[in-house]
């Protein structure tokens, strides 16, 4: 499942009143639908007008309907694509919040912080999304989500906060260690 799972790809009667689950999404305008597709089928393609335009559309419908979780994850989600992360996360968070029981809300909250490298919250929204996933395709989006997580932490690709000074000793520690090991390894492979 992709996001392009949120929108249905035929542009003929309310393409997105058939697949989203509430009713005020159903209420989105049709040029902002079609923005919406454009965003999910490529987001490069997207002129900075278009971007720009894209996010007021959705800003005036998240006025319309404010508790709307849904249409705040779209919103957070085209601010992404604009380059707006702080918005986008007010935005996300503000979806979290409205439902803390969202799937979608919990993954594209802990995306855009594993995208700002903030692993720990990242990887706590990511674990919220597999909870709440309905289907193989959600676990298979959060699962995919998790293992690049995890993958990031391992490599230490991670934003810090406070960090203790006595992390950069273990990190030496194992620096030394691993120049040791392949020091040996080196040594055997001569003599």
């Amino acid at each position: 499942m992709t996001d392009t799972a949120m929108i249905s790809t035929s542009k003929g009667d309310n393409a997105m009143g058939a697949c989203l689950p509430s009713l005020p999404l159903a209420s989105v305008p049709v040029k902002t639908q079609d923005g919406l597709l454009q965003m999910f089928a490529n987001p490069y393609l997207l002129e900075k007008h278009e971007k720009a335009s894209l996010v007021e559309q959705l800003r005036g419908c998240v006025a319309q309907n404010p508790e709307v979780s849904e249409l705040r994850v779209l919103l957070g989600m085209a601010l992404c694509v604009n380059l707006e992360a702080q918005a986008a996360m007010e935005e996300l968070g503000e979806a979290v919040s409205l439902a803390p029981s969202s799937f979608i809300a919990h993954l594209k909250m802990g995306e855009l912080l594993m995208r700002l490298r903030v692993c720990e919250k990242a990887a706590d929204h990511t674990r919220q999304a597999a909870l709440l996933a309905q289907n193989l395709a959600q676990s298979e989006l959060a699962r995919r989500q998790a293992a690049t997580l995890r993958t990031m932490m391992r490599e230490g690709i991670e934003r810090g906060g406070y960090q203790s000074p006595f992390a950069w000793f273990g990190r030496l520690r194992r620096l030394w260690a691993r120049n040791r090991d392949d020091e040996a390894l080196a040594t055997a492979n001569v003599g």
